[in-house]
């Protein structure tokens, strides 16, 4: 899949998003999508899944079984889990079982009753995230897909996109956790002013920055850091 001279605005006289984007996507490949908050990652993951069509450039080649995994999982629907996805499963021509395979895989069985409007941040993800692999989509794009999952979830996803990627899907990760940082030899993008640029993976250094705030702080200040794209790690 390749994005050849993308530009995006989302009104005619609106600065614009993205411009003069060219970038190629191999199949079996993990790519991270990094940046600051409101640098255009969200729009440019929406470009790559068609969710949005570009204003000016072309997309070429995108694989025709798509999944893609918003940000914040739109609950406001009348649905309770399992009819949601068995719905899912319909519009995609595949199997109830994959439903169930896949509340299992990533551990919410125990919620396909519960109605969607009165998940968990976190377990809204999950099913999310369930909807985008329903059908083994060839290319799988997730938007802060680690967000609000409990710890054996977070801890399993890196490994399952992995194993996606080794069986062929190109896989395109937006992740402020920085939960798949450690996965070998993936691609890296940083979104900043409307440009994409890729990032060699030896170009990557990291430092440890200790920072002190008044406890009644603490909260908004990791919120703030975690935003522009840092891992912060509290003391125990």
């Amino acid at each position: 899949m390749r994005l050849e001279s993308i530009a995006f605005r989302y009104h005619r006289k609106d600065p614009w998003v993205l411009k003069d984007v060219t970038l190629s996507l191999p199949p079996g490949r993990v790519t991270e999508v990094t940046g600051r908050n409101g640098a255009g990652k969200s729009t440019l993951l929406r470009l790559i899944a068609g969710l949005r069509t570009p204003r000016k450039g072309v997309i070429k080649d995108r694989p025709s079984r798509v999944g893609y995994a918003p940000e914040r999982f739109p609950v406001d629907q009348p649905f309770v889990v399992r009819s949601y996805l068995n719905h899912m499963a319909a519009i995609r021509r595949v199997p109830r079982s994959a439903v169930d395979e896949w509340a299992e895989r990533l551990g919410f069985e125990h919620l396909l009753s519960v109605r969607l409007g009165e998940l968990s941040k976190g377990s809204a993800q999950k099913v999310g995230i369930a909807q985008a692999l329903l059908d083994a989509p060839s290319l799988l794009i997730l938007d802060e897909p680690f967000a609000g999952l409990d710890a054996a979830t977070r801890g399993a996803l890196p490994s399952l996109i992995a194993d996606l990627a080794a069986a062929g899907t190109t896989v395109v990760v937006s992740d402020h956790q920085r939960c798949i940082e450690a996965l070998p030899d993936i691609d890296r993008l940083r979104v900043a002013d409307g440009t994409v640029t890729h990032l060699a993976s030896e170009a990557v250094e990291w430092t440890l920055l200790e920072v002190i705030v008044p406890k009644h702080e603490a909260d908004a200040v990791e919120t703030k850091l975690r935003a522009d794209g840092h891992e912060v790690r509290r003391p125990r």
